[in-house]
């Protein structure tokens, strides 16, 4: 079995990293934020105008993505204005990868035990 052995885990670094974005991601609000954010650069107060809730709840979103590094905050006067880094999600995206050649890699050996057995 090449490769099954292949360690996928991260750094407790890298994991803890992964755990805050994968959380952050976790809400549909996010999401959201960062789909309209994808479209380009917007002001909090444009972003926060779609959502059913207090500018202070969308508010909060938004640092939780900050915090993540899925958004950068960039203020111009009284203007902050918000950009979605979708580098941040890189991490994510590996982490995926590693785990579909992990688990692509298992099952290739187990459909070639099952081959071996029905020769058998």
């Amino acid at each position: 079995m090449p490769g099954v052995g292949k360690r996928i885990r991260a750094s407790k670094r890298e994991e803890d990293r992964l755990d805050a974005v994968l959380a952050a991601l976790a809400d549909r609000t996010r999401r959201a934020i960062i789909s309209r954010l994808v479209e380009g650069e917007a002001r909090v107060t444009d972003v926060a105008e779609p959502f059913g809730m207090s500018l202070n709840a969308v508010s909060k979103h938004i640092r939780v993505l900050e915090r993540t590094g899925i958004l950068r905050r960039r203020i111009e006067g009284r203007d902050h204005l918000l950009s979605v880094d979708l580098d941040a999600l890189a991490e994510v995206d590996q982490w995926i990868d590693r785990t579909r050649t992990f688990w692509t890699a298992r099952i290739d050996s187990l459909e070639q035990l099952l081959k071996q057995r029905k020769k058998r």
